[in-house]
Order: structure tokens, then sequence, then C-alpha cells
């Protein structure tokens, strides 16, 4: 299906900041445009703001002045919906209202060509609902571009059980046809981004309720070790703490109060107290003048070890014996059993998998990191039956490794790793749905939120077995359905690897990395 041609006229309903941003990006692709707004004034005052953006553009250099002029002259606002009788394609970018939206598509399917699309820029609302009362319910989809429109790539198109495959191919081609990146999805709750994403917040509010880590700490982490560009609690914060609720709150009723999209009652605490983030001056952290910012807890220098042992397969840590031989400690490497690192003290460090220390006799767990040697942060977690030995030495040896370190409470999957392992079940999860494909989601959340990777590629990197079995350790701990691994990432671990990923229950629970012979496995 081709796109849109040059030629015909986008109009965009709504003169809202949004509006106005897609108005630019149509504009700078060729199209004439016409801004409509319910109060002509402020369609006059988005036509005028986008000729100003221009402006600057030009100003800073980025763009070329002939081609601002240009594009200057084919912008107007609309004086009425009848003005917009021309448009190949109508962008609805109005009020977050579904009553408001049906009204504004069922004036618009009474005045716009047979052949031309309507399309809705909402970012929650159903597809398929706001199509509902059309006659022609065909010719319509979701273009949810991303805030601020001009500058970020990612468009989420997407198809309501109604929209005609051709509308949706035709109105890819255009986006595409505009620089945009445009990924394909079904009408689900959030679409791709804002129901993927759940985990990345939900985690580190977990974490946070069971008091294993501080705000600043967890988002430390996520950033140094997770290779994050923002900590959750940071991020949320600037989103505004009402605004990233109801995200979470829409999603999680959408699929029916799932325990995979449970909001935090502590957030839900700080929406209720008026702590809305930046806006209102004091969120999970405080802002204005005067207001410092908590620092992550980093633990003092302690002395690494001079020697350590490498038991088994360390897996996605294995880079770490190579770092441990470059800093000057001595490595003995015993292929069979663990996996872990063998501390000489007798503890072992090892590498979050869903359990507990408090279950094993001398343990010290280290977190899941992007890149072990470019993390400049790992997290440690502990029992009150690790011996201070043991933890001085897991502190002392990452810290050889050019290292901080912050020492969190003994909660089950840690913070990264738990993160992930959630991302990835819900990346599975909504490709066996067929919500969207696993490149599309992998491309969503690497250009709508800057994931350092996608979690089908996380998964690539982890190996296909390594989030269920973490999830599955994890919802023996957490019982609820929270962290019960979907059946789309039973399947996949199932295929790659026959049938070693349901076998892993008859594995004996010895130690956190094997038995006290060193020679076991664990779960």
């Amino acid at each position: 299906m081709t796109a849109i041609e040059r030629s015909r006229t986008v109009a965009v309903v709504g003169a809202g900041t949004m509006g106005q941003g897609i108005a630019q990006v149509a504009l700078l692709a060729g199209h004439p445009v016409l801004i409509h707004d319910i109060d002509h004034a402020l369609a006059e005052a988005g036509a005028a703001a986008v000729r100003e953006r221009l402006e600057r553009s030009v100003a800073k250099g980025r763009l070329d002045p002939a081609v601002a002029e240009e594009a200057a002259g084919r912008i107007r606002a609309a004086d009425g919906l009848a003005d917009l009788a021309a448009a190949a394609l109508v962008v609805e970018a109005v009020v977050e209202n579904p009553t408001v939206k049906r009204a504004l598509f069922a004036s618009l399917e009474e005045v716009v060509a047979p052949d031309a699309l309507l399309a809705t820029n909402t970012s929650s609302l159903s597809v398929t609902e706001l199509a509902a009362g059309l006659a022609h319910p065909g010719r319509f989809v979701g273009l949810h571009f991303f805030n601020p429109a001009p500058l970020l790539p990612l468009v989420e198109v997407v198809s309501g059980f109604a929209t005609d495959p051709d509308a949706a191919e035709r109105a890819y081609a255009t986006v595409l046809g505009w620089g945009k990146t445009p990924v394909r999805c079904a009408d689900t709750p959030g679409f791709i981004v804002n129901r993927i994403a759940r985990p990345f917040y939900a985690e580190a509010f977990a974490v946070y309720e069971e008091r294993g880590a501080d705000p600043a700490t967890i988002d430390a982490v996520l950033r140094e070790s997770g290779g994050f560009k923002m900590g959750p609690f940071q991020l949320t914060d600037l989103i505004g703490q009402d605004v990233n609720e109801a995200v979470t709150r829409s999603v999680w009723e959408s699929f029916f109060h799932s325990p995979k999209f449970t909001p935090s009652l502590a957030q839900r605490r700080l929406v209720q107290s008026g702590r809305l983030g930046r806006k209102s001056g004091h969120g999970w952290f405080p802002y204005g003048d005067g207001a410092s910012t908590p620092e992550p807890h980093t633990a003092g220098p302690e002395r690494a070890p001079d020697k350590v042992g490498l038991v088994g397969d360390l897996g996605p840590a294995a880079v770490l014996a190579e770092l441990i031989e470059e800093a000057g400690i001595a490595v003995t490497a015993t292929a069979h059993g663990g996996p872990y690192i063998q501390l000489p003290g007798e503890g072992q460090l090892v590498l979050a998998d869903g359990k507990t220390a408090v279950e094993f006799s001398d343990v010290v767990y280290f977190d899941l990191a992007l890149d072990y040697r470019g993390a400049t942060r790992i997290a440690l977690s502990v029992s009150g039956d690790t011996t201070e030995r043991t933890l001085s030495e897991a502190v002392g040896l990452f810290q050889k490794l050019g290292k901080k370190v912050s020492v969190i409470g003994d909660v089950p999957g840690m913070i990264v790793a738990r993160t992930v392992a959630m991302l990835i079940d819900l990346t599975a999860d909504a490709v066996a749905r067929g919500a969207a494909s696993a490149e599309d989601i992998d491309t969503a959340m690497r250009l709508g939120v800057n994931y350092p990777l996608g979690p089908s590629a996380w998964h690539e990197r982890l190996g296909q077995d390594w989030a269920y079995d973490l999830l599955h350790h994890l919802d023996e701990r957490c019982p609820g359905g929270r962290y019960a691994p979907s059946l789309a990432l039973f399947k996949l671990g199932y295929a790659a690897d026959g049938d070693a990923a349901v076998d892993g229950d008859e594995a004996a629970d010895g130690d956190a990395g094997g038995d006290d012979n060193g020679e076991g496995e664990a779960e």
C-alpha cells in the first residue's frame, strides 16, 4: 500500500502541544496542513506556534531558511470542520475523553471523503471503542506519536478490531515517509510501550515497598548496572506521579485486574498526598530551591580477596572471570557444579536467580548487569546469615573491578534481574497473543522509552530459559500470580532446551550454587 501523496492535505484536530507537533511533522514532509480546534483562536495560535518552531529551527541551523519559508506558507487554521473536506488524513489530538473523541469522529465522517483516513493519537483509549459508532470503521487507525512529536521517531500504528489492513498499511507507509519509525500493533491495552514498560516502574516500587532499598539506590542500580538512561523514581517524578499511576491503573483495569499489572500502593499514597513530582515541587525526591537529591547507598572500601574459585558456568556473568583475572586476582576454575564464585572465607557469590540469601548458609547475591565490563555499580543482596567476612570479600572484589557497590536487602530477583525478567515475560506473552512482533516491540522500547536493549534482545542474550527460571523461583517465594511465567515464556524455553526447562524442579536444593561438595546443580 502506498503512502498518502505529499500533495494531499493532512488535518490535525486539536491545537495543543501534541497537535502542533504532529502538524509540524506532516508539514515538513511536504503536505498542506490544516489545524482545527473547537476554539478558532486556539487554532490560529497553534498554526502561529508551528511557524515559530520553524523559525527557531532555522536560527539553530537545523532547517534551511527557504524550506522553512515554503513550509510556513502551507499551514493555516481551519475555520470549521467543513474546511477539512479535502483532507486525505485527519489526526485527532484532543482531550483523552472517549465521549469527546467519538463525537468528533462522527462529525468528521460526515465531512471527509470516503477514501480519507481517520486517526486518533490516543495513548490509552481503545481504538476499537472509538471506532465503534462509525459507519466506516475500517478506515480508522491509531497513530500514537510520542511527545515531542518532531523529535521522537517512534509512532505506534494501531489496528482496531474493525480496521481494514489496507488502511493500517497506508497509515504505516505514510508515517514511514514522514521520516518516523512506525511499529505495528493490535488494539491492546497500553499498545506496545505503555503495556510492556509497566515492570520497569512496578518492580522498582515493589523493591522499595519490600524495604529492599531506597529510591535513590534503586535508580542508581538500574542506571549504572542495568544501562537504563533514567531510574523509575526519577522518571516518574518527571512524567508526573498522577499521570504515570493513571496509565498503570488503566492498563491494570483493562486487563481485568491481572496481578501482572497491579499498581503500587506507595505510588498511590504519593499521589494522594499531592507529591506529584517536579511539577508540584516534591515527588519521590524534593525539587526547587535548596532541594538536594538523596545519594544512593554506596559501600565503604573493603579489601579484595587475593584469590577466588569459579565453579561452573556463570552464564550472563561469565565475563567476570576475565575481569577478575585482569584485576590481578587469582582464579581457580572448576567446570562442574555451581554456578557461583567461591570466596576465600567459604562464602559464595551467586548471580541473582529469584531465590533469597536467607535460604543458604553464607551467600551474597549479585545483580544482573547489561555489561559487567562497562557497569559502574553492582548491587549485592545479603541476609542475616551472611557473615561479615563474606560480605566484605564480595564488596572488595567488585570494588577491585572498579565498581561502586550498593548493598540492598534480601530481595528475591534483586533489582535489574527481576525487572528484565518481567520485561521479557510480558513481551513473550504479547507476541504470542498477536499484539505485536518481537522486532516491533524491541524497536518501540528502544525508541519510545530509550531502553538499552529491547526485551527480546535481552532474552536472546541471557538464554531462553533464564527469565523463566528466575520468575519460577520468584513465583514460589512471592505467590499470587504476578511472577508466574507466562505460557509463552515456558514454550520458548521448552523449544530451546527440550525438557530442561521443565525438569529444573527435580534438581537438588543444596547451597545456592550446588551441594556441599560443589558437584550438585541448583534448581
